[in-house]
């Protein structure tokens, strides 16, 4: 059995991680500091017993010589050979699954915490981590501990290596984790899981289950080498989520996405709720922390609802998650009346989302956002204009080298002052240099600054961000990719 890639057509996955990247989970390195700038810290979030940090060390160091999610080859023939010795685990709870361009995990993260509040024991399946590995699979709205991490890594990992002796290739790192998630749930057991594909839909290794509930967020281009050229391609794969009966929440999409989605949803016999028509976002209020919205669910309105998150795009992220745990329920359908409003306004005032425009650090006021395509970068952009009063945004940019960074530069381009290039500690990320070139054409030579570092990259960025003072109103927004907002999560001391 062979390890090498022979195949043209293995791609590069829809998140910005790779399981090489424990040099930032495991800590073995301190970030340094200067005066009066990025505070120095040990990276956090690693067990704190050293025998189960040393396990889980173990156990990133096995799944790192896997096939990173970089890297894979499209079918699930693998994962289904893994379920099957595992006995199905997948099927012990009902699910529902979601795909898109953009906005998955906070939607799923809503979706979670509106099913929490209405009682009901949830695990989520999400990618990427910006920290921690653990973060990935989580329990009632928790990750699950490294011990339980470990341990459910050893209670598959020999099914785990029989698939692979029977196999042409082994099973890849986010199978790996897939199966460990969907073992986890059913070990829990969970009342619902809230799985989140890792690329695409129809060969996402994910999609071994038959969810009650198919979820697509927004869709747009986005690794079109691989997906398609068009949004209607790109629906083509993301709409092999959606199976025989179920119910189909849409996002607002594309026409020629909208058209593919319906086309599949009416040949699997799918209820299909599309965002604009049976729901969406009545009104939505700037307020301080967050946003208050009016929302129309399948069953009736729900006023007053306090997001503590910023942007338009995550109205409608709640929007589809309110519509989707409705749609569970059977609201719309087996019952006609709504959701109690109470309980789902307690649900979205606790929402959070790590990492999608969150301030870390004020005074100058840090933000960081995992913006990694044009499309996200253009709802950022938007929602900090809107949700804060900065009167000078010196922008922190770390991106992949498999990304539009052009489009991404472009979309950033109206709301920054300056920007200083920088990159993170990923083998994909792209040369500091060769990213500051394209940086230039866009912004000009005199607005553009290159720290290789990221702690340099962050100095440099809250030193120009003061530039008039103290309290002058400027502000500091860290984007580019995933890895890039996890690292400075760590520098600032968020664990």
């Amino acid at each position: 059995m062979s390890d090498t890639d022979p195949f043209d057509d293995i791609i590069d996955a829809e998140t910005d991680r790779d399981p090489d990247l424990a040099v930032i989970e495991a800590g073995s390195r301190t970030l340094r500091t200067q005066a009066g700038g990025v505070p120095q810290v040990d990276v956090p979030g690693r067990p704190a017993d050293p025998e189960v940090d040393k396990a889980l060390r173990t156990v990133e160091a096995d799944l790192a010589t896997r096939w990173g999610e970089t890297k894979l080859e499209p079918s699930v023939t693998r994962i289904a050979a893994l379920m099957d010795v595992l006995g199905e685990p997948q099927r012990a709870y009902p699910s529902i699954h979601i795909t898109g361009t953009n906005g998955k995990t906070s939607t799923a993260r809503m979706i979670e915490a509106l099913l929490g509040a209405f009682d009901l024991r949830t695990g989520r399946y999400t990618s990427p981590h910006v920290q921690s590995i653990t973060e990935r699979i989580t329990l009632d709205g928790a990750p699950i501990s490294a011990e339980r991490f470990v341990e459910t890594y050893d209670d598959i990992k020999a099914y785990v290596e029989m698939v692979d002796a029977q196999q042409e290739f082994r099973l890849s790192f986010f199978e790996v984790l897939t199966g460990m998630a969907y073992a986890a749930f059913a070990d829990a057991p969970v009342d619902v899981a809230v799985v989140e594909v890792g690329m695409g839909g129809t060969w996402d290794a994910t999609n071994v289950i038959d969810a009650d509930v198919a979820v697509v967020t927004p869709i747009d281009l986005d690794h079109t080498d691989r997906l398609g050229e068009t949004p209607g391609e790109i629906a083509v794969e993301k709409g092999g989520v959606i199976k025989q009966d179920a119910t189909v929440i849409l996002a607002q999409q594309p026409v020629d996405a909208a058209q593919v989605l319906l086309k599949k949803a009416v040949e699997v016999d799918a209820t299909v709720a599309r965002e604009g028509l049976e729901f969406g976002v009545v009104s939505r209020t700037v307020a301080v922390g967050g946003q208050v919205l009016s929302l129309r669910g399948l069953g009736g309105e729900y006023e007053e609802i306090f997001l503590p998150l910023h942007g338009g795009y995550q109205a409608h992220n709640a929007a589809v998650a309110l519509a989707a745990v409705e749609a569970f329920f059977g609201v719309g359908t087996q019952r006609p009346e709504p959701l109690d409003v109470d309980t789902v306004r307690k649900a979205f005032a606790a929402v959070t989302s790590p990492g999608r425009l969150e301030v870390v650090r004020r005074s100058p006021t840090v933000v960081l956002d995992a913006a990694h395509n044009p499309a996200g970068a253009r709802a950022t952009a938007e929602a900090v204009g809107e949700a804060f009063d900065f009167s000078r945004l010196i922008g922190v940019v770390g991106a992949s080298g498999d990304k539009d960074t052009r489009g991404l530069l472009e979309a950033f381009e109206p709301v920054f002052a300056e920007v200083v290039i920088t990159q993170n500690s990923s083998h994909r990320a792209m040369d500091a240099d060769e990213l500051a070139a394209i940086a230039v054409e866009v912004f000009g030579d005199d607005r553009v600054q290159v720290e290789p570092r990221l702690d340099d990259a962050l100095e440099a960025a809250v030193t120009l961000a003061e530039e008039d003072g103290e309290f002058s109103g400027g502000g500091v927004l860290v984007t580019g990719s995933v890895i890039t907002v996890g690292e400075a999560r760590l520098l600032l001391g968020r664990g």
